[in-house]
């Protein structure tokens, strides 16, 4: 593929999420700038991030991340290395997991436990809001509509924009809606 640009992310063309977030096609995940087993800080932490500058460098707009990359080390380098933010960045960050080692992803979908896994990302980002704050992944211990319930609370409160819903079934997605 040849790019018109040195900005390939923009060549990908663009999709609106929610109906007023534009991103480019090519976004940035942010799970491997983190140690082995997506556990603790990176082995070259002034690689990584210059990895988040080159991403910007090359038109990417949206960022993925979770409050469980690292723990807490993924978003933590992403305002390291980018606050104050672009106009046009979205950040997209997720909570419902626990780290308790690594390679270790127990699910925690308590409403409690989501409210302050978010409060927490909007710390470590500096944020106010959440461009898109995703539900990792169910908790099979927690009824869906509690977690779901609780993400809509805090969006009601202004903290989310988008709700994100990931690894979860179709019923979960329509119960969900």
């Amino acid at each position: 593929m040849q790019h018109s640009t040195q900005r390939p992310a923009t060549d990908s063309g663009t999709v609106t999420i929610g109906g007023d977030l534009t991103v480019y096609r090519l976004g940035f995940g942010t799970m491997r700038l983190t140690g082995p087993g997506i556990w603790g800080p990176p082995t070259d932490r002034q690689e990584a991030l210059a990895v988040l500058h080159h991403a910007l460098d090359l038109g990417v707009n949206l960022l993925d991340t979770a409050d469980s990359y690292g723990p807490e080390v993924a978003e933590s380098l992403i305002a390291e290395a980018l606050y104050p933010y672009p106009k046009d960045l979205v950040i997209a960050t997720k909570g419902g997991l626990l780290r308790t080692g690594p390679n270790q992803w127990p699910a925690d979908g308590r409403p409690e436990h989501l409210r302050k896994a978010l409060e927490g990302s909007l710390r470590r980002l500096r944020l106010d809001r959440i461009d898109i704050y995703q539900f990792h992944r169910p908790d099979p211990r927690v009824p869906f509509e509690d977690s779901v319930g609780e993400l809509a609370k805090m969006r009601q409160e202004g903290k989310i924009r988008h709700i994100g819903l990931s690894n979860v079934t179709l019923d979960q997605l329509a119960r969900a809606q």
